[in-house]
C-alpha cells in the first residue's frame, strides 16, 4: 500500500505542476508534420497463405507521463477468427504487448522497446480466455487447425492502457474485465476484477460480469490529479440477461479511486446500438474527457468515427446501495438496461454529458474501421490510432484473410494521426 500511495502522490504532483501552457510547449518541440504514419511491422505467422502481421498496436493508447513526443500503444489478445462457440487463436502463444514508441527529430516513428505482460511470477502471459470463475466470457479457444486450446489465469484480452509516472502501467480488459497493475517491465502486480470473479483482494461492481463477450471494459484513463481510474464498459451489457437487456444504447463508465478503492458508475448515451462501441478515453480534467465512439464499418463504407468531450460533473452515481448485486442498481424493480431513457430520466437519473469534438471521417476521410486509441496532445489536438487486427479478418468460415481498406487497396495497418478537435 505504501508503494501504491507513493505513486499516486508523485502522479499527483507532476500534474499539478503541468499547465496548459506546459502542454503547449512541448507539443510545439515535437514535429508531427510527418503523420499519419504506419507503425513498422514484421510477420507474425503465415496461416493458409495468408500473412499476419506482428501489429495490433492501437487497441489502446498512452502518452509518456513526462517525456515529450513518446507514447505506448497497447496490442489486443493476439490474432483470431471466429469459430464455432469461441474464437480460433491464430498465434496462440502470442503474448499481449506494449510499444514504446517516440516521434524522432526528423518526425519519423521511431520504436524504443517492447514490453511482453508478464504474470506475477514474471513468465509471459497469452491472450487466451480466463478459466471459469476467473474472468471467463465463456468463449471456448481454437488453434489455426480446430483444435481446443486451454486457458490461462493470467490471460488478457487488453484493450486500453494508462502510463503512470512512476512508470508502471494500468490495462484494462474484455475478459474480467479486469484492470491490472503492470510493473515497468510488464509484470502483474494487482489485477481489479469484478466481485464474484477469484483474483484480488480489491474489486469492481459485480454488475460489470455481464458484459458482453468481446464487449469489455474498452477505454481506460486517469485523472490529471492521479487519483482516479476512468474506464468504459464498450457496448450494452446483458443485464438482467441477454432476453431481457433491450436499451441498445446504454452503456456505463465505471471509476476507481487508485487509493480508496471505491467505485462509481454513470450511463453513457450512445448515438449508435448495441453492434457500436465506445472505446478510448482520454482526461481533460478529473471530471471532463474525450471518448471514442464508433461503429465497425471502414471510412469509405458509411463508418462511423467520433470524439465526443464528455463530462461526469453533473451526472448521477447509478453504483446503488450493494455493488456486490449482480443486476446492479434497479428502476421500479429493474435493472437498467431493462430500463427505456424515459424511465431512467423519471428516476431523476442524470447521464454523462457530451458535446462532439469531431468526426474522423468528415475531417480526414478516416478509412480505418477499428478507431481505438487516443491520446490529447494539448492545444486543441489529439492523436488517434486504430486497431489493425494483425492484417487479417474472418473469411466467414473461422479461417483468415488478409484485411484490405476498400479506399486503397492495401491491408490495413496501425498508424498515427494527429487531428484539431473542436
Amino acid at each position: 500500500m505504501k508503494k501504491l500511495l507513493l505513486s499516486v502522490v508523485v502522479l499527483a504532483v507532476l500534474a499539478s505542476c503541468k499547465s496548459d501552457d506546459d502542454t503547449t510547449m512541448i507539443n510545439q518541440d515535437i514535429n508531427y508534420s510527418k503523420l499519419p504514419q504506419e507503425f513498422p511491422f514484421t510477420k507474425l505467422a503465415t496461416i493458409n497463405g495468408v500473412d499476419v502481421i506482428n501489429g495490433g498496436f492501437g487497441s489502446g493508447a498512452a502518452a509518456h507521463p513526462t517525456r515529450k513526443g513518446e507514447f505506448y500503444v497497447i496490442t489486443d489478445r493476439g490474432p483470431n477468427t471466429d469459430f464455432q462457440n469461441g474464437k480460433k487463436f491464430l498465434a496462440p502463444n502470442f503474448t499481449p504487448t506494449i510499444m514504446h514508441f517516440k516521434i524522432n527529430a526528423d518526425g519519423n516513428v521511431e520504436v524504443v522497446k517492447y514490453i511482453k505482460l508478464k504474470n506475477p511470477s514474471g513468465q509471459p502471459i497469452t491472450g487466451l480466455p480466463n478459466p471459469v470463475g476467473m474472468g471467463s466470457t465463456g468463449e471456448i479457444a481454437y488453434d489455426a487447425s480446430g483444435n481446443v486450446l486451454g486457458t490461462d489465469q493470467y490471460g488478457l484480452d487488453s484493450e486500453s492502457i494508462v502510463a503512470a509516472a512512476d512508470g508502471t502501467f494500468w490495462v484494462s480488459d474484455e475478459y474480467g474485465p479486469h484492470i491490472v497493475h503492470y510493473s515497468a517491465d510488464g509484470v502483474e502486480m494487482e489485477r481489479i476484477s469484478p466481485i464474484g470473479v477469484n483474483t484480488g483482494t480489491r474489486k469492481l461492481p459485480a454488475v460489470l460480469a455481464k458484459r458482453r463477450a468481446n464487449r469489455g471494459m474498452e477505454g481506460l484513463c486517469i485523472t490529471p490529479d492521479g487519483r482516479t481510474l476512468v474506464g468504459t464498459i464498450q457496448s450494452m451489457m446483458l443485464v438482467p440477461s441477454k432476453a431481457l437487456a433491450t436499451n441498445t444504447n446504454l452503456t456505463r463508465i465505471v471509476t476507481f479511486d487508485i487509493i480508496t478503492g471505491q467505485t462509481k458508475q454513470f450511463l453513457y448515451k450512445q448515438d449508435g446500438g448495441a453492434s457500436d462501441s465506445v472505446c478510448d478515453i482520454t482526461a481533460l480534467s478529473n471530471n471532463e474527457f474525450l471518448v471514442i465512439e464508433r461503429d465497425g464499418n471502414f471510412g469509405s463504407q458509411g463508418g462511423i468515427k467520433k470524439v465526443y468531450r464528455i463530462n461526469l460533473s453533473n451526472a448521477s452515481d447509478v453504483n446503488g446501495t450493494d455493488i456486490a448485486a449482480v443486476d446492479g442498481m434497479k428502476v421500479n424493480g429493474k435493472a437498467l438496461e431493462q430500463c427505456s431513457w424515459d424511465e431512467i430520466t423519471n428516476a431523476g437519473i442524470k447521464t454523462v454529458t457530451k458535446t462532439l469534438a469531431v468526426d474522423l471521417v468528415a475531417k480526414l476521410g478516416y478509412e480505418h474501421d477499428k478507431f481505438e486509441g487516443i491520446v490529447y496532445l494539448g492545444n486543441n489536438k489529439l492523436a488517434v490510432f486504430n486497431d489493425d487486427d494483425f492484417g487479417v479478418v474472418d473469411d466467414g468460415n473461422g479461417n483468415p484473410k488478409a484485411k484490405i481498406l476498400p479506399k486503397t487497396g492495401k491491408v490495413d495497418k496501425g498508424t498515427m494521426y494527429v487531428v484539431d478537435i473542436q
